[in-house]
Order: C-alpha cells, then structure tokens, then sequence
C-alpha cells in the first residue's frame, strides 16, 4: 500500500536548524511532483515548498523562501526539507504529500505528519 512517513521533527531554538524526511513506498515516487505542506496550531493548511518530479524545479512559499531548501533522492524514495533560521512561527505538524499532475488541485497522497517546535 502507498505509504509517506515523515521524520526528523523536534524541538529547535529559534535561529536553529532542522532536516525533515518523507520515505514514500506503494508508487512509483520518481512520477509525482512532492509537496511540503504545514498546519500550525488552530491555523489551515498551508503550503511551503514543491518539487517537480526530476527534481528539477523548486517553489516556495514566500515565507520560507532563502531559508527552507526541498529537494529529493529518487533512487531513495525521499524527500527531504532541509531548514534553517527557523522561527517560532514556523511551529507547526509538516507534512509530505504528492501529486501526480501538478495542475491538479488535490493531492494524491498524505504522510502523518511530523512536528516541528521552534521555541527557546
């Protein structure tokens, strides 16, 4: 079965840095754009960075962006979102998703999510 399983969350002073991973299983991970999306507490959904399916093309939130790196290992099954001068706001549960057409407004799949608080 599909499978997206986040880890590498915590607790981080503010300025600190955090490297979060996505082992995916159950499809075939190289076809899908991958997504970052987060949920801080009492707030939506929020999206925070994406990468096509080669790797090649990046996007990011302007919250993040200078500051979070996505990128991908194919021949690993994994994302990653590397982080760093974290801020308190910046506490939320990141979760992994995927999509396999990226004009599409749904994501195919979800990981569980991991949680990430930046706090002194």
């Amino acid at each position: 079965q599909v499978q997206l399983v986040e880890s590498g969350g915590g607790l981080v002073q503010p300025g600190g840095s955090l490297k979060l991973s996505c082992a995916a299983s159950g499809f075939t991970f190289s076809s899908y754009w991958m997504y970052w999306v987060r949920q801080a507490p009492g707030k939506g959904l929020e999206w925070v960075s994406r990468i096509s399916s080669g790797g090649g093309r990046t996007y990011y939130a302007d919250f993040v962006k200078g500051r979070f790196t996505i990128s991908r290992d194919n021949a690993k099954n994994t994302l990653y979102l590397r982080m760093n001068s974290l801020k308190s706001e910046d506490t939320a549960v990141y979760y992994c998703a995927s999509k396999k057409d990226p004009n599409l407004k749904e994501y195919d799949y979800w990981g569980q999510g991991t949680q990430v608080t930046v706090s002194s």
